[in-house]
């Protein structure tokens, strides 16, 4: 074996060893991910189910108890399950104050989560309850700290059309300083993208859940059995 056989063996050897170091590593960091995120997702679960508890009460003025429902294939189910959660608030005297529901769209850094009240007596939602955001500090982050900005929920109008197929008004977030309508969302100034992100949330939502509601009052309030 000459020299020059003998230095390309060696690294031929030496970019061996680092090949197989190398996939050792990734192996090992792969399994590292898989075993935090088994070990943190039913912490991050629990703290989730936590926020929606007391964001229930918040955004549903006058509730002190409530019963959760669960939507699946347009069928109202009482309890937990698969589908999208019906969290429904009740009075002192058990009278129904309305229901809340997630709603979620893409902000300017991450995906904004959200409970939202809606009130079928004024058909309007009755508040927003931010439940996950990453919005730039003192400016996105506005969507929960601005007094005027969340004011705009304490009755934003969700009226189902003639035919309860969809809202008669689509939820739009306008320029700072332009709403004129009750189904507007006046927007922040500086944090246009972020209050934008809460009107298509909301819309996305109530567009896809009242309709399917629209029917069910009478077993949410009660009335009758589902």
């Amino acid at each position: 074996m000459n020299g020059d056989q003998a230095i390309v063996e060696q690294q031929t050897d030496s970019g061996g060893k680092m090949i197989r170091t190398l996939g050792g590593i990734a192996m090992i960091s792969g399994f590292l991910v898989v075993l935090v995120y088994q070990w943190t997702a039913p912490m991050i679960a629990e703290n989730k189910r936590r926020a929606i508890e007391q964001a229930i009460f918040q955004v549903l003025p006058g509730a002190v108890s409530r019963k959760d429902f669960h939507l699946s294939e347009s069928q109202l189910i009482a309890g937990e399950g698969d589908g999208v959660m019906i969290y429904a608030g009740f009075d002192a005297e058990g009278k129904l104050k309305g229901i809340a529901a997630e709603a979620a769209a893409q902000g300017y850094a991450d995906v904004i989560q959200m409970l939202f009240g809606y009130d079928p007596a004024c058909e309007c939602i009755t508040g927003i309850k931010i439940l996950k955001s990453a919005e730039t500090p003192g400016l996105g982050d506005k969507i929960f700290k601005d007094a005027d900005f969340v004011a705009n929920f304490n009755a934003l109008e969700a009226r189902l059309n003639s035919t309860a197929t969809a809202l008669a008004n689509p939820i739009t977030t306008v320029k700072h300083g332009t709403k004129s309508e009750p189904w507007q969302i006046d927007a922040i100034s500086g944090a246009t993208v972020s209050s934008v992100a809460i009107g298509k949330a909301l819309d996305h939502s109530a567009q896809r859940l009242l309709p399917q509601l629209h029917i069910q009052w009478p077993t949410i309030s009660g009335r009758r059995e589902p």
